[in-house]
């Protein structure tokens, strides 16, 4: 066999001779390069350098190649992928994908000589000008994709520390044994809910499922569930959420999405996941139940379950299917929050009642003009009328009730209604292609869970991923000034293409001064093909600008009729005020987390500790999560737990609170 020669010139390897498969672990063993270091061909140069960039945290590409008279090469540059700065866009050029830029000038790289077909480093420099990727990001790092197979198996189970899910399976099955189908179900008992159910839950799968739930706490002790149970102290309703989950909601639960429209096949109960948007504008879980039936009951119980998982913050906005008593629970539990039908879920049972209607083209027309284009309310009965007369839907029951609840989805009764962009239709299809599969497989309870936890772990790589995005790109701006520098900066990629999208709009925008007392403008906006007007309120001296469109009101970002006035202002940033944290690129970093709210001082002083303690998880939270991908890691968090610890038992303070915690236990 044909050996290849690896030289490394370090007193470990100097002059060994190796087998091909031997170099990645040598390659591996490599913290730092050093000018002098030795490999064979130009593959292994580039292997060399990726497998210690992506160590590093940083992504590489090819640069610079040089060759002698008779066409070999004779020096080869590595450079980070950072390297230079991009070349202006040819504005006659249209392009599909806007990518992010990346370069930011840095002038670290790695040089190798050849000389006799030894490849040497001959230059190192080893400065870069940008943060690295963090060990939990560099999975996205572009350069590692081409690490050869079994490195980029090994380094993506250390970047994912989660276990798979037969892992998870072998782990239960230690806990308490492997969970069963139980009873005899009769296949043509299939639709008899109840007895389904209670055949179920009298056996082992709802144990199993305790002792899971009590394993997770064990491992993580903010994760959180709850078990309802009927008479004969049977499980019938169950919730459980995560401790990312709260932190998640901290940030982002400010519009919530209960969806109860999904049931398993084996089971017939019924999945209700909690969805939320993160600043990315994808979906995030806040937490999951799994229901036998959604009666008054059961929906109360839920919610109040939910509210006390997450410290009794109540949501601004929540969205809902129709059922009537989802209606009466949310005014019960929620009296802050206000309650809002989803479209998506509308716009699904159309077709079940409409009938031919809702492949008529016309009828559509009407049908969505009234969810999304009516702005008063007389615009909406004229068009809501002139519907169902023209179509003959004077007896149809379902339109009856839709009305009567128009007030919970008609955007004419709701202009001011944050919705954190879930009334959109493609959200509802994104939840759907996330759970769907609950309703498609044949899962034990455990199953269903395991299910969850899986497409959890999918969400938040991909939020971290976009996280990695945003801290490593910037948008290519449209003009580079002013209020698109100030945006690009503030705002992730996806909430300032959005944003970018409005400030483009005020070209056509038509505005005309209708009232100046001096101090407060007011500003009459239409734009070009739309006959609409919109009334705009500025402030000189607040500058707050406020429109009849309520697009900041209900997602959180200027409308253009708004960026129309602060341009004919001449602003160059954005009022402070206008920027949403929950939609920029720091929306989860420090944030401040309400608690339970109490009337006695006695309670008011328990939710300021409830308070203090769910903000200094959720700042911990990322500095354990870090610390946990390697030893060197942990040590290092542990070292100053206990140096904590040791000035939290010389404050005054902290230990006499200790002390009367202690007498009260007594």
């Amino acid at each position: 066999m044909i050996r290849e020669l690896f030289w490394v010139m370090d007193n470990d390897w100097r002059g060994k001779v190796l087998e091909k498969n031997d170099k990645e672990e040598i390659f591996e063993a490599i913290d730092e390069l050093k000018v002098g270091m030795e490999v064979s061909n130009e593959a292994e140069a580039y292997n060399l350098c990726n497998i210690y960039a992506f160590k590093k945290g940083f992504s590489i590409r090819k640069g610079n190649i040089r060759r002698d008279s008779h066409n070999n090469v004779r020096q080869r540059d590595f450079f980070c992928s950072k390297e230079g700065f991009q070349p202006d866009e040819d504005l006659c050029e249209v392009k599909k994908v806007r990518r992010l830029d990346t370069r930011t000038g840095c002038k670290a790289m790695i040089r190798f000589t050849v000389d006799n077909d030894v490849w040497k480093i001959s230059h190192l420099n080893p400065d870069h000008n940008h943060e690295f990727a963090r060990p939990e990001e560099r999975q996205f790092l572009r350069s590692g994709r081409h690490i050869p197979g079994v490195r980029a198996a090994l380094v993506s189970s250390v970047v994912d520390g989660s276990p798979k899910p037969t892992q998870s399976y072998s782990l239960l099955g230690k806990d308490s044994g492997s969970a069963e189908n139980v009873g005899s179900t009769n296949k043509g008992c299939h639709n008899c809910l109840q007895r389904k159910n209670e055949e179920m839950l009298e056996g082992r799968d709802g144990q199993s499922l305790l002792n899971y739930f009590r394993h997770k706490q064990a491992e993580d002790p903010n994760f959180f569930y709850s078990v309802q149970v009927d008479q004969f102290n049977r499980v019938t309703n169950f919730f459980w959420r995560d401790s990312r989950s709260k932190l998640d909601y901290d940030c982002f639960g400010d519009a919530v999405c209960f969806d109860t429209t999904f049931r398993t096949r084996k089971y017939n109960l019924i999945c209700a996941p909690f969805v939320g948007v993160n600043h990315h504008c994808k979906n995030v879980l806040f937490g999951c139940a799994f229901m036998s039936d959604v009666s008054a009951d059961s929906i109360t119980w839920l919610l109040e379950t939910f509210m006390v998982s997450m410290g009794n913050k109540q949501p601004k906005t929540i969205f809902t299917d129709e059922d009537i008593a989802m209606g009466n629970a949310m005014a019960s539990i929620l009296p802050e929050t206000r309650h809002r039908l989803c479209i998506w879920h509308i716009s699904k049972n159309a077709a079940q009642y409409l009938g031919s209607h809702s492949t008529n083209p016309e009828f559509k027309e009407h049908f969505n003009k009234c969810f999304h284009d009516c702005l008063t309310e007389a615009e909406f009965e004229a068009t809501w009328n002139d519907m169902i007369i023209k179509f003959n839907l004077e007896g149809n029951a379902w339109l009856k009730k839709l009305y009567s609840l128009r007030e919970k989805w008609c955007p004419a009764f709701s202009l001011d209604t944050y919705t954190a962009n879930i009334r959109s239709p493609h959200r509802g299809e994104s939840i759907t292609g996330t759970f769907h599969q609950v309703s498609t497989k044949t899962m034990d309870l455990i199953g269903l869970v395991h299910h969850y936890e899986k497409k959890t772990r999918a969400l938040r790589t991909a939020e971290l991923e976009e996280d990695f995005r945003c801290k490593n790109g910037t948008p290519h701006l449209r003009v580079n000034s002013g209020i698109f520098k100030h945006a690009s900066a503030e705002y992730t990629v996806k909430m300032y293409s959005y944003f970018e999208n409005e400030l483009m709009s005020i070209f056509a925008v038509r505005m005309i001064e209708v009232g100046n007392d001096g101090n407060q403008y007011i500003y009459e906006a239409i734009e070009e093909g739309n006959h609409r007007a919109y009334m705009i309120d500025y402030n000189s001296t607040t500058a707050m600008v406020l429109c009849s469109c309520k697009l900041f009101e209900s997602m959180g970002i200027l409308c253009r009729h708004s960026l129309k006035v602060l341009d004919l202002k001449n602003f160059t940033c954005l009022p402070p005020q206008y920027i949403m944290k929950r939609w920029t690129k720091g929306a989860k970093k420090r944030v401040a987390v309400s608690g339970d709210s109490f009337e006695s001082s006695y309670k008011t002083g328990k939710s300021s500790q409830s308070s203090r303690l769910s903000s200094l998880m959720h700042e911990a939270n990322n500095v354990f999560s870090v610390a946990a991908l390697c030893d060197s890691g942990t040590r290092i968090v542990r070292q100053k737990l206990e140096e904590a610890m040791k000035l939290l038992e010389s404050d005054e303070v902290t230990t006499s609170m200790v002390g009367n915690l202690s007498k009260v236990d007594d």
